[in-house]
């Protein structure tokens, strides 16, 4: 019997609807079903989301598109004609499977609400309308929640994240005096790529350490988008923004390793994962600044599976050598395999040996049936975009991770490929062969993939990151000379009122500055380019910035 997505855990009345709905069959509007993130207000998001699941007139799940055109559509506007808004909502995305994904990105913050209309055809859809009583934030919108309790039960964020529970059994207490003294020592050389921060009062500053620090951006704007939603503990630490994670050292070696935090991990290292910039970056401008994201790649999987080639497909970079021997095991099987390298930087000698391929647009990837996943510098970052397609994905073994491979088993979500790649050959005739248990691997990673990837549940992670670091921090956090607030984007176009409770001028600069002497009773230390005239600081609260 089907299972209703993972993407979202349905309310048990609505479970008992699941059923194997014939691809023929009508949808009926009051029996299908409606839920998601993007319903709940209080989930602040770049792109709010919510998910359709069309049912039939017996009440069975539809299991294939409808029919015909696609006659599910969303309408959006505030409840209030007083207040006119923007809001972008792009039609439907389907998944192919009987299940729609609605996306709708917000410019401006609504006080009285939003009514959010349903509809299949004329008729609505489930309990449609759905109304979001006010205040709506949108994206830029700075109003953190003051309870992280609170904006974590309404995220529905995981009791439990098993990449991050083992990533802190290294460290039961975190010395920052001993990272201040030794990071920039060993990793913050002009080949270093080491950015230090500290978040006081949900404030943001930082100091780079290397030379190599541009992709300071992605840290920046996803720790500024976390801040504007829920106020963050107080903490220091220092992110890695190079491809390698860097602490080598074992627990058990004098001095031990330092909590390092990256965007990729490996099975030699000690380094704290986070999301990747990658995915973290494509979540904030998805429907505006990119393509390819965690929404949008849903919508875009390709022709059904009978329908796909059955061949393994890769294109890509020349960031390892397993990658050119994909291109010549293509030469060699092309029935089999279509390899092609797309750009030459480390192996440019090859090209004229093995060609360059095409560019192809990464929707185009699914018109095959087996995706082979290898390797770049690092864990090659498309395996995200790769597991939430509908195609079979052909791991290559790896050292390297991301933040949610844990969760990922192989023959259940993927089928393993050793790392030379010896029995690639073997892997893809098998999948021919076997084409039901292929295509049922190749459902459960695409399912799995849609529940460990929801965009906000990325922001679940970053915050129980943080928070876990904080409480073992074995002292008070300080702003560090050469460190420089990161300010909020101005956005001077869209409305934003916080209904929150917020401190008032005077309790806020107390709070956040004060003068040194009560800075240096809460242990905060503020550096000597930041004191003014008798060591008060004082903060403009319109530009965000300090002033002398």
């Amino acid at each position: 019997m089907p299972r209703l997505p993972r993407a979202a855990l349905l309310p048990l009345q609505l479970a008992l609807l699941v059923g194997a709905g014939a691809p023929e069959a009508s949808v009926s509007a009051p029996r299908s079903l409606v839920w998601g993130p993007g319903l709940r207000p209080g989930v602040v998001l770049p792109v709010r989301y919510f998910y359709l699941q069309a049912v039939d007139s017996e009440g069975l799940n539809l299991t294939r598109s409808p029919p015909g055109q696609t006659l599910f559509k969303v309408v959006i506007k505030s409840l209030s004609p007083k207040e006119l808004v923007r809001i972008h909502v792009p039609k439907p995305l389907d998944r192919n499977d009987g299940t729609f994904l609605v996306r709708y990105r917000m410019y401006e913050t609504v006080s009285e609400g939003l009514k959010i209309e349903v509809l299949y055809g004329d008729e609505h859809v489930a309990q449609s309308p759905y109304i979001l009583k006010g205040p709506v934030y949108h994206e830029y919108c700075e109003c953190p929640e003051e309870d992280p309790q609170a904006w974590q039960k309404t995220l529905s964020c995981p009791a439990k994240e098993p990449q991050i529970a083992k990533d802190f059994t290294s460290f039961p207490s975190i010395n920052l005096q001993q990272m201040l003294n030794e990071v920039p020592k060993r990793f913050g050389d002009e080949r270093g790529a080491i950015v230090h921060y500290t978040i006081l009062n949900n404030h943001i500053y930082r100091r780079s350490l290397g030379k190599y620090t541009d992709f300071k951006m992605f840290s920046d704007e996803i720790l500024l988008s976390l801040a504007r939603k829920v106020l963050l503990p107080d903490i220091e630490f220092y992110i890695n923004l190079g491809d390698w994670p860097l602490e080598h050292r074992k627990v058990n070696e004098t001095p031990g390793p330092l909590p390092i935090i990256s965007w990729c991990g490996s099975l030699d290292s000690r380094d704290i994962i986070l999301p990747t910039y990658d995915i973290s970056h494509s979540t904030l401008e998805a429907m505006r600044g990119v393509t390819n994201d965690l929404l949008s790649i849903q919508g875009n999987t390709g022709p059904s599976w009978i329908n796909k080639t059955e061949k393994a497909f890769f294109r890509g970079r020349d960031s390892r050598e397993e990658r050119l021997q994909l291109v010549q095991m293509s030469k060699e099987n092309p029935e089999l395999l279509d390899a092609g390298i797309t750009g030459y930087f480390f192996f440019q000698e090859k090209e004229k040996e093995l060609g360059k391929a095409k560019l192809i647009g990464f929707f185009d990837f699914f018109k095959y049936k087996y995706q082979v996943n290898v390797d770049g510098t690092v864990a090659a970052y498309r395996y995200p975009y790769l597991m939430l397609g509908d195609s079979l994905v052909l791991k290559q073994d790896s050292t390297y991770y991301e933040h949610f491979y844990m969760a990922l088993k192989p023959w259940k979500h993927y089928v393993p490929i050793k790392r030379n790649l010896s029995d690639l050959l073997e892997k893809i005739k098998w999948a021919k062969e076997n084409d039901e248990e292929a295509k049922k691997i190749a459902k459960e990673g695409q399912l799995s993939a849609r529940d460990l990837l929801q965009p906000h549940r990325l922001y679940c992670y970053y915050y129980r990151v943080f928070r876990e670091y904080a409480e073992r921090q074995s002292s008070k956090p300080e702003i560090r000379d050469g460190m420089e607030l990161v300010a909020q984007p101005g956005d001077d176009t869209s409305v934003c009122q916080c209904h929150r409770e917020r401190p008032s001028r005077e309790e806020l600069t107390f709070k956040c500055l004060g003068n040194r002497n009560q800075n240096l009773q809460r242990g905060i230390k503020l550096p000597e380019s930041f004191r003014g005239p008798g060591n008060v600081f004082l903060m403009s609260l319109s530009s965000n910035t300090l002033k002398d």
